[in-house]
């Protein structure tokens, strides 16, 4: 598969999943929405669309989103996300929805041995986590993902 046709399965994926946790899975009737990693914020725009009426708080190294997708000051937390994700520990988010893999073994491998504890962390019981990397950790279930998801591409997680 080329890097673009990945790139476009990656992203499709994103909506779906995103689409599948606002209609079909119960979250937390409260707590925040965490976008981990905000890039560009064009999956921040659709969770803002998708979750209206949430607190949105991204996380990212620097701003690099366009202005019309960078979230407010109050909501937008800089700085590297395995030091500040760890901050929002009882936070009780409803849902966290995270896509930072690298398609680096060794950085990735690194990622996920800190992110599925941070999450865990910081999600209600009853939370949903929505990773592009596995999420090994005992307080996140796995969930099935919805038709049209590669179950190796992206992950659905429910906290206990």
């Amino acid at each position: 598969m080329s890097r673009l046709d990945s790139f476009i399965a990656r992203v499709l994926a994103q909506r779906i999943i995103l689409d599948h946790v606002r209609e079909d899975l119960d979250i937390p009737v409260e707590g925040a929405v965490l976008e981990v990693g905000l890039g560009n914020g064009r999956t921040y725009d659709h969770l803002r669309e998708t979750f209206t009426g949430r607190r949105i708080i991204a996380f990212d190294r620097a701003v690099g989103s366009h202005p019309a997708s960078t979230p407010a000051p109050e909501d937008l937390v800089l700085g590297e996300i395995a030091e500040t994700l760890p901050r929002f520990a009882g936070s009780a988010a409803a849902f966290a929805h995270a896509d930072i893999g690298t398609a680096y073994r060794d950085v990735d491998e690194r990622t996920k041995s800190w992110l599925p504890g941070a999450l865990a962390a910081a999600l209600a019981s009853g939370g949903i986590a929505a990773s592009g990397l596995p999420l090994d950790h005992p307080e996140l279930k796995p969930l099935p993902v919805p038709d049209g998801v590669d179950p190796d591409r992206y992950f659905l997680y429910r906290r206990t």
